[in-house]
């Protein structure tokens, strides 16, 4: 028997940013610069040995950037789609679709965490 997987309402969700999680806003151009460490053995060895970076530079977009210091463990994923439409317009369509996969992704790289899944 096989256990019927659990479908998800990313809407209801909750997110908050990764505590550890350095980031800056570029100041000629208004987005979000996430600084992540590299941390683990094989990333030990890749900086000594190839010269590898401490830490990787991961810039957001426009609509990443607006929507990443939104992000305050209070707002509900609906609540931010709704801050977006409201900033962006029919540039934010198709906007549940979108947002969705924006956080998945960032989830998905531990960027942000659920607080209420």
């Amino acid at each position: 028997m096989s256990k019927k997987k659990q479908s998800i309402n990313y809407l209801d969700l909750i997110p908050q940013r990764a505590e550890t999680l350095r980031w800056h806003t570029d100041e000629a151009t208004g987005f979000i610069t996430l600084e992540v460490e590299n941390t683990g053995v094989f990333n030990t060895i890749a900086q000594k040995v190839f010269h590898k970076p401490r830490t990787t530079q991961v810039h957001l977009d426009e609509t990443g950037s607006y929507l990443w210091p939104l992000i305050d463990g209070q707002k509900t994923v609906a609540q931010l789609a709704d801050c977006m439409k409201q900033q962006f317009g029919e540039k934010a369509e198709p906007l549940y679709p979108r947002i969705i996969k924006y956080f998945q992704i960032v989830e998905s790289y531990h960027f942000i965490k659920f607080l209420n899944q």
